[in-house]
This record gives structure tokens, C-alpha cells and sequence, in this order.
């Protein structure tokens, strides 16, 4: 069914287009899953629980917490239509096993009890959104091709923006033109993270 949903998407996934492809009667899968909420809830858990390894133990949090996040950004990338799914349904089991992966090292991080729920659905909302929009910005016609080029072609064209009205945007797109996706997801998270930190 993954393979399905990476070849054709949500929208085209059916009890009876899945029936064909897997070559079998569309009532033997209504005998396993009721509808196509539940088949897209297991699609989302097997595919985020083989993103999602446990830590070693002893990881030191933040680390632990980089190891879970640039799991599920590499698996959104890879299932464009896995991060609006995890969205659609927030208490689907895929998503309480990411906000387990993320909770129980951000409370090891000293978060106060009272702030542990906004830390953790902050970091999962920034990790699912950012990977769904890293994923989009990699399918979409403009992007397709050369990365360098693509992203030489999008700074330039904020260098000539007028300088009076977008003078942070014409500033910062020399560091557009060379940034790194991964680092810089998780130069955010750890944004977040020190925030939390100092509040502490």
C-alpha cells in the first residue's frame, strides 16, 4: 500500500484500486480495515515506525530528540504524502508514537511540567510541517532539475528586489542560495530547544 501511495497518491487510493494492485477482492481488505481512514492510519504507522528508531540508551536529549526528528523529515521526503496525513488525524497512532519519541526527551531536557505540552506540540508541528513543506518544495516544477541552479535562480531573484522594501530579503539571500535543507531543519529545532531552555 506505501508503494501504492507513493506511485498515486491519497486521492486516487481506493478499497478497489488497492484491490487491484495487490490482485485480490476489495472484501478481503474490508475484512481488516473498515474504511480508508484506517487504511491510511496503518500506511502512517508502518511507514513513521520504521523512521522512528528508539535511541540508544544513554543518548543525550537533544541528540535523541535531532535522531527522531531527521527520521521522520527523511521519511516525509521520501512519502510526500505522509506529513499531511500525520496532520489530518493528530491522535492516529503514528502520531502518539512521534509525540512519545519527542516527549520523553524534551521532559528529560528539565522542561517544566506545565510547559510540556506546548514544548512537544510546538517541536511536532515544526518537525511534520517543515518536512511536509521541504517535501513539497523538492516535487514542485520549479524545483525539479539542478538544486544549485534552482536555488541561484530563486536568490538572485531576491537580490533584485527593491532595497528600501525588502531590505532583510535582499540580506539573506546569499544565505539561501547556500543553505543546506537538513541543517537547516535542525538549526531550528535547536531554536526551539534553547527557548525552552531559558524559560527553564
Amino acid at each position: 500500500m506505501i508503494d501504492f501511495l507513493d506511485a498515486r497518491g491519497e486521492s486516487c487510493l481506493t478499497f478497489r484500486s488497492l484491490a487491484l494492485k495487490l490482485e485480490t477482492g476489495h472484501g478481503a481488505i474490508q475484512w481488516h480495515v473498515a474504511n480508508k481512514g484506517e487504511l491510511l492510519a496503518a500506511a502512517n504507522a508502518k511507514t513513521l515506525t520504521r523512521a522512528l528508531a528508539t535511541p540508544a540508551p544513554g543518548t543525550p536529549p537533544r541528540l535523541a530528540i535531532h535522531a527522531v526528528a531527521l527520521g521522520v523529515f527523511t521519511a516525509i521526503e521520501a512519502h510526500s504524502w505522509l506529513g499531511p496525513q500525520l496532520f489530518a488525524v493528530p491522535w492516529q497512532p503514528a502520531m502518539v508514537q512521534l509525540w512519545e519519541q519527542i516527549g520523553r526527551p524534551v521532559e528529560e531536557l528539565g522542561v517544566a511540567e506545565d510547559s510540556l505540552f506546548t514544548a512537544v506540540s510546538t517541536l511536532v508541528s515544526y518537525i511534520v510541517g517543515v518536512g511536509s513543506q521541504n517535501a513539497a518544495n523538492s516535487r514542485s516544477p520549479a524545483a525539479q532539475g539542478n538544486r544549485t541552479d534552482f536555488l541561484d535562480a530563486v536568490a538572485a531573484r531576491w537580490a533584485s528586489l527593491d532595497p528600501v522594501e525588502h531590505s532583510f530579503v535582499r540580506r539573506v539571500a546569499g544565505q539561501l542560495r547556500a543553505h543546506d535543507d537538513r541543517e537547516e531543519f535542525l538549526a531550528g529545532i535547536d531554536i526551539i530547544l534553547s527557548g525552552l531552555l531559558a524559560q527553564r
